[in-house]
């Protein structure tokens, strides 16, 4: 039995500029991190009288979907666990094996649950096909799966992130990605676990519609969407000078430039509750906040003001939302081999 699991993240600044579009004039830049919030994947060999003819059969734990095919070829992509077929079309099974597929995370949810699944399946049919990639070969073959196989809208950002673990700044120039965890001081990364909030709004969000609305308005000159997206850039280089700093001051506020920033780009990035949540928050002790990924629902994640993230926690949870609890994962991608 192979048993693999990768992180979401949470994306601090620059979102959308990791996507090759928004990185051709000027390099894009993201940070972000880690998570204990996570993708799982099992796979493991079928003998001939369990597989009774097929190849492989494929179980979503998150959708309760359930997919046989006797050969890999003839997996189609219709709408049922198309990440995991093109995984297995893409790295190929020398033997019938089972693949269950699990997550975390919320549907929906923002945190790149997609890109920490393709990179736990890699993962798991690396070592199943017992061939051996490195952390960022992982990160790039998923975002290939994910946007040449399905046809996916989005940036890099997300696999790197769910590959490698920790905080990272990243330079996107186009398609080739630039990495570097950033050496956080120790005290830092303490009051960043105990003060970050994170919330899942309820309202699972299409992040490919708004793709394609911001891709519109980018391509169409909207001078406002593409002073945001330079603007996205340069906070983005901005928190990592705070980061390394240890200025969470300065942090928090950066999180919110980066958010009016967002918003800059469409309307449907935000809507009257997430406005309202950021109302509720902001009155009961948060500095900073973000939507994360593309918005438009999801998550929401803000940084309190010291020692008032109970205060925090509480206001939000009465306005309906969800906290997801989770600390900074600095592993990334792990699979495991066992018995059984």
């Amino acid at each position: 039995m192979i048993r693999a699991r990768a992180p979401v993240r949470i994306d601090f600044a620059g979102g959308w500029t990791d996507v090759a579009l928004f990185a051709q004039d000027t390099p894009g830049a993201v940070i972000n991190a880690a998570i204990s919030i996570y993708s799982y994947a099992s796979i493991r060999p079928m003998d001939r009288a369990e597989s009774d003819g097929s190849r492989v059969r494929i179980y979503s734990a998150d959708f309760d979907q359930f997919v046989e095919a006797e050969d890999i070829k003839k997996l189609e992509y219709d709408g049922h666990v198309d990440l995991v077929k093109a995984a297995v079309r893409h790295l190929g099974i020398d033997r019938a094996a089972y693949i269950v597929t699990r997550s975390d995370a919320p549907a929906g949810s923002g945190l790149g649950t997609s890109a920490a699944m393709g990179v736990s399946l890699i993962g798991a049919l690396s070592r199943f096909t017992a061939k051996n990639f490195l952390s960022y070969e992982v990160a790039e073959m998923a975002s290939q799966i994910e946007r040449e196989e399905l046809g996916i809208l989005g940036g890099k950002q997300d696999h790197y992130a769910s590959a490698l673990g920790g905080i990272n700044f990243m330079e996107f120039h186009s398609e080739r990605v630039r990495f570097a965890q950033i050496r956080v001081p120790s005290h830092t990364l303490f009051e960043l676990e105990k003060h970050l909030v994170l919330c899942y709004t309820g309202k699972s969000r299409l992040s490919g519609n708004i793709h394609e609305k911001v891709r519109e308005a980018y391509l169409g000159q909207d001078p406002t969407a593409r002073t945001a997206i330079e603007n996205l850039k340069s906070i983005t280089r901005s928190m990592k000078e705070a980061l390394l700093k240890g200025d969470l001051d300065s942090f928090a506020r950066l999180l919110t430039e980066n958010w009016t920033n967002q918003k800059a780009l469409h309307p449907s990035v935000t809507n009257p509750q997430i406005e309202d949540l950021f109302r509720v928050a902001f009155e009961h002790g948060a500095a900073g906040g973000k939507a994360c990924g593309a918005g438009g629902g999801g998550c929401i994640v803000f940084l309190s003001k010291p020692d008032q993230e109970h205060h925090l926690r509480k206001a939000l949870e009465a306005a309906g939302v969800r906290i997801l609890d989770f600390v900074l994962d600095h592993h990334g991608l792990a699979v495991e081999a066992t018995e059984s």
